[in-house]
């Protein structure tokens, strides 16, 4: 292998740093975590320790130093782009460290020192070994005399006179084998003390969220109410380590809450966009051309003389200057392992609750592990759960009280039979919603078959109040909407839980335990045999009846010569129709209802105006059957000559009579039945 080393990418010694290692991480369900990385520091030295690049923005927002013996000077990590801000400016691009034949050839023009030679670079070529004499690389230099060319062999230097040139690729080759592993970065904290001291490190980064599970025993089905029944819930946690350093022996701790999270780039260079200021430059000078002298006319005599106009320079435009303008780190975290779960102690505080392990914990970077948190007994029963009254099957499930001092988070609990022909047999899985201290929860984990229900509803209505208004009934009615469900447990007996759907403006009437998203809870509890449960709501509703179409107009104004009765008779009041209802509401409104007595006053009237309209009806087909006779024997009159003419209009005046008598008739009923219509819309308040 080809060795030529090159003087100017030797890198100075860096200051005596210590590399921090991991002792405790927080994981929350936020997606975070808290890490704290501690260790004995020397006087004056830095801390370094390593983080992935995604980290880094999270890093740089939340880094806490504890250092109590000395002074932090700040922290110093590679650009984002480390390759990009190592080769600004070189006349080297990351391709050129290839070869040392591309790298000083890049270098062309730059003075340097090699083989008891100095010049300017100007070409470099591998020499081949020829006839055993071993090869070399041949570098020609420009002197002040003319060309040199010098062959280098193994371990001969090439110097770069121009030092500061020579310190800036020297950082670009240290950056091209950083930006190598680009995911990770190298952090470094730079502190000042006169004596060595432990010092510690927290920051929190995104991290994968930390997963419960549990497995949950649960006890059997129709157990005494009188014997009190528990379920035993052991909880584990999926860990990732993600954080590009191995935990070794760390306190681990497991945050369930909801803190707020963010996310901020500040790792990455921002440029504010200005708006650019043209440069202003001398407007464009126009000139008239001179076309030559032309004849001028005689003037005119000559007003008196004006005042020469006066011209005022506008002041030339100024610019205006603008004016530009925690808690205490490193607390212990602990659990103890015991079988099958490992208890850890759960500290609460506002809205959030940390199980900490009592043991350390070792899991390297890249690796998953899986840690019991959880092992507590807590009161249960067994039910049977109706969440959808449209299934024909109940749900398998069992309540759980949270009897601990703390909430227990979200997770899947995979749930085994405790004891009898269910013991240590898998039953289902079911879902647990965080659950604060003291409150509890239905798990369903299965649907029993051989529990059968069916549900039917029904709707009645009773009149419960009558108020008599100018123009309309009004009557309140008590609406019952039940629902029927039928359950046959086919001799089995424990609870039975029914979810109800609420309904907007009913109220229940059943027995209610518990509101909440699900709904209105029903319990009942089962002996064994086939039951119908009757789950009723009722709600008030207002029914307004009309006595009068308004749309046709004042009654008294109508005409029935100008007004078709028959085609609008269900509108008009002793018309089909309304009256029929109002005689069924009236025979199904008990006794003892407020207003039952004006609805019957009302159905008596309208008895009454069925009778007058219907008089009037009669009136006013006799007219019209009377003015057709009176048309037919018109037409006879003029179309008869002689004696029969005399019959004729004998004839027509007998007619005459007969429909002046039925107008006058049909005149009267129709005021008669006007009048009971006024009267009876009179009525009320």
């Amino acid at each position: 292998m080809r060795r030529l080393t090159l003087a100017f990418l030797l890198s100075a010694t860096t200051a005596l740093a210590t590399e921090l290692p991991v002792r405790s991480v927080t994981l929350s369900s936020a997606g975070l975590a808290q890490v704290e990385r501690a260790g004995e520091v020397p006087a004056d030295g830095s801390v370094t320790f390593r983080a992935p690049t995604d980290d880094v923005d999270d890093l740089l927002r939340s880094l806490i130093v504890v250092d109590t013996a000395g002074t932090v000077e700040g922290l110093r990590l590679p650009a984002r782009d480390l390759a990009g801000e190592a080769f600004r400016g070189l006349p080297l691009r990351p391709d050129d460290f290839e070869s040392r034949v591309r790298l000083l050839s890049a270098l062309r023009g730059q003075e340097a020192e090699a083989g008891g030679a100095r010049g300017r670079i100007a070409d470099a070529a591998e020499v081949p070994p020829v006839a055993g004499t071993p090869g070399g690389l041949r570098l020609t230099l420009i002197t002040p005399t003319g060309l040199r060319t010098v062959v280098l062999r193994e371990g001969d230097e090439v110097t770069l006179t121009d030092t500061g040139l020579a310190a800036r690729v020297a950082r670009a080759a240290e950056a091209l084998a950083a930006a190598r592993s680009n995911d990770e970065r190298r952090i470094e904290i730079r502190l000042r003390a006169d004596r060595a001291r432990q010092v510690a490190v927290l920051y929190v980064a995104g991290a994968p969220l930390w997963k419960p599970s549990y497995r949950l025993l649960v006890p059997p089905m129709g157990a005494p109410a009188a014997t009190p029944t528990n379920a035993r819930l052991q909880g584990w946690a999926v860990v990732e380590n993600g954080s590009g350093s191995d935990w070794d022996s760390v306190r681990l701790a497991l945050v369930s809450g909801e803190a707020a999270a963010f996310r901020q780039r500040i790792y990455d260079p921002i440029t504010v966009a200005r708006p650019e200021m043209p440069v202003r430059v001398a407007g464009a000078v126009m000139v008239t051309p001179d076309t030559g002298g032309r004849p001028v006319p005689i003037p005119a005599p000559a007003p008196a003389a004006m005042p020469p106009a006066m011209v005022m320079a506008a002041p030339a435009p100024q610019m205006a200057a603008r004016a530009r303008a925690p808690d205490a780190p490193g607390a212990a975290l602990g659990g103890a392992p015991a079988p099958p779960a490992t208890a850890a102690t759960a500290e609460a505080s506002a809205g959030r609750v940390a199980f900490v392990l009592a043991e350390p914990v070792t899991i390297r970077a890249g690796e998953t592990a899986n840690v019991p948190f959880l092992d507590v007994r807590l009161p249960a029963e067994r039910v049977w759960w109706i969440q959808d009254l449209t299934a024909r099957y109940p749900l398998q499930a069992v309540r759980i009280r949270n009897a601990s001092q703390h909430t227990l988070p979200d997770g899947l609990a995979t749930v085994y039979g405790a004891e009898g022909p269910e013991a240590g047999v898998f039953l289902g899985d079911a879902e647990i919603r965080a659950m604060p201290a003291g409150d509890g929860r239905i798990l369903a984990f299965a649907r029993d078959r051989d529990v059968q229900f069916s549900q039917a509803g029904t709707t009645t209505e009773r009149p419960v109040r009558i108020a008599l208004r100018r123009g309309f009934v009004a009557i309140e009615v008590l609406r019952r909407e039940e629902t029927a469900v039928a359950i046959d447990p086919r001799g089995a007996r424990g609870t039975l839980v029914i979810d109800v759907p609420r309904r907007p403006g009913a109220d229940p009437r059943f027995t209610i335990v518990s509101e909440g998203d699900f709904g209105l809870r029903h319990e009942v509890v089962l002996d064994g045999s086939a039951q119908t449960l009757r789950l009723p709501f009722e709600r008030t509703v207002r029914q307004d009846i009309p006595l009068y179409d308004t749309s046709l107009g004042e009654p008294m104004l109508l005409r029935w010569q100008q007004f078709d009765i028959e085609q609008n008779l269900r509108r008009l009041p002793g018309g089909p129709g309304t009256m029929e209802r109002l005689q069924e509401i009236l025979a199904r409104t008990p006794e003892a209802v407020p207003g039952r007595a004006d609805l019957a006053a009302v159905v008596e009237a309208m008895g009454d105006l069925r009778r007058l309209l219907d008089e009037a009806r009669l009136r006013a087909r006799t007219y019209r059957t009377a003015d057709q006779a009176l048309a037919r024997a018109r037409q006879a009159a003029e179309d008869r000559t002689g004696p029969e003419q005399q019959e004729a209009r004998r004839r027509l005046n007998q007619a005459s009579r007969e429909a002046d008598a039925a107008g006058t008739a049909a005149d009267q009923a129709w005021e008669a039945w006007q009048r009971g219509v006024v009267a009876l819309l009179q009525r009320g308040s």
